[in-house]
């Protein structure tokens, strides 16, 4: 997390808080001029021709519904009932046109047990919702998308404009399965939202992308609770382009084709989350890896790991900032009985990692080491190297060992390995 990304996510706090400002005062300003506010109704897709019988192509239906729905000024809601639709092209909601395109009012398209079919061939995405304005309180709920391998991502949410947000929306209830790219990806002023029961499943890219824009915008603020990312050709979450605001909850990252989870940049929190099984692609144990792959920094509780095939540990970190893990546990069965807790390397004058009553095995690299305190072998267990950042603070003091085994203390922190006073001899 840098200080540059820090300030541009309080710009935007700041611009949508203006933005919001104004928007009492419009409606006043509309009333005041006779204008009522637009009627808030329901739309149905069959009243433009949707069939949703599995036979017709319902693309051009659906799109027509999705125009009237989200115009400027339109009722921003839409009702696809159940049915099976066939799509061929993909179906867009694309925001614009100035203030007048901004939906700053519940809006959302409900979708229970509507399946849309995928017959893209082009790599072209299912469903794609391009905020060119600012978009609040969008609620995406009940979609089943079955793709056809050959088309683009599933769900594609992007805002990629200076000045213009997509947030305070939720997507929930939806299945997105067999889609050639990825299951969902979400990319640029992307932020406070939440993505809640939610099943991305044997698509060929990953289960899920988060990330910042690529021309513009920051994604944070992302919580997903209770989703499984399962069957992926890739990983079942990624969280690319420096994004790492985004937190999983109660969610289960099973048999991916390689990791669980990718948060190259680190990852705000992981809170009861379940890794089974990830790493389908590789030979075998011995060429497996984690259910997570973290760099910089994280917070993981209750999180667990569990194998018989070739996933290796929970976590393979390397560490910048801080690393914490709370009551964490890795282990496996069969040919992955060997399986453990977590691979941990850093930097070790400025980051640390602390572990807290947590179970399986961990291996430290590059002589980097963690604090640990009721772990598996009981007790706690500091840095020993003086260039540890989890050396034993007495006060002022540190304690550590050098290379010959003495037990050596110095005031403030050590500048050598003969640094300080020998305590005592091994």
């Amino acid at each position: 997390m840098s200080e540059t990304d820090t300030a541009r996510r309080g710009l935007l706090g700041l611009g949508a808080g203006l933005a919001l400002a104004a928007v009492p005062a419009a409606a006043a300003a509309q009333q005041a001029g006779g204008r009522p506010p637009p009627a808030r109704t329901m739309l149905s897709a069959t009243t433009f021709g949707a069939s949703g019988d599995g036979a017709a192509d319902d693309t051009a239906a659906l799109q027509a519904a999705l125009d009237a729905a989200f115009r400027p000024g339109g009722p921003g809601f839409l009702l696809i009932p159940p049915g099976l639709y066939r799509i061929t092209r993909t179906i867009r909601v694309a925001t614009g046109g100035g203030a007048e395109g901004n939906i700053v009012r519940h809006s959302g398209i409900s979708a229970h047990g509507a399946r849309l079919k995928s017959e893209i061939r082009d790599g072209s995405n299912v469903f794609e919702f391009i905020s060119g304005t600012t978009t609040r309180f969008l609620l995406v709920e009940g979609l089943d998308i079955r793709g056809s391998g050959e088309d683009g991502h599933g769900v594609y949410l992007e805002c990629e404009e200076w000045g213009k947000y997509l947030y305070n929306f939720c997507l929930r209830d939806v299945v997105i399965q067999g889609c050639g790219g990825d299951g969902c990806r979400m990319v640029g002023n992307v932020f406070e939202a939440q993505v809640i029961n939610t099943y991305c499943r044997n698509n060929k890219g990953n289960g899920a992308t988060f990330g910042h824009g690529f021309r513009k915008g920051i994604l944070s603020s992302i919580h997903v609770f209770g989703c499984v990312f399962g069957e992926n050709a890739r990983h079942g979450v990624a969280m690319i382009n420096k994004c790492y605001d985004v937190a999983f909850h109660g969610c289960y990252f099973l048999l991916n084709g390689k990791f669980g989870l990718v948060a190259e940049n680190g990852c705000t929190l992981l809170s009861n989350c379940g890794f089974e099984n990830n790493h389908q692609a590789a030979a075998g144990f011995e060429s497996g890896d984690a259910g997570i792959a973290l760099s910089n920094f994280g917070t993981l509780v209750g999180c667990t790991a569990y194998s018989i095939y070739n996933q290796t540990r929970l976590l393979r970190a390397y560490i910048v900032g801080q690393l914490v893990m709370v009551g964490c546990t890795g282990h496996g069965d069969k040919r992955a009985k060997g399986a453990g807790l977590a691979q941990i390397g850093g930097q070790k004058k400025r980051a640390g990692a602390t572990i807290i009553g947590s179970t399986g095995k961990i291996e430290y690299v590059n002589g980097f080491e963690a604090i640990e305190l009721a772990g598996t072998g009981g007790g706690a267990r500091f840095g020993s190297d003086w260039r540890s950042a989890s050396l034993v603070h007495i006060g002022e003091y540190r304690l550590w060992v050098d290379r010959h085994g003495n037990l050596r203390l110095k005031k403030g922190s050590p500048s050598a390995d003969d640094d300080g006073k020998a305590l005592a001899m091994s």
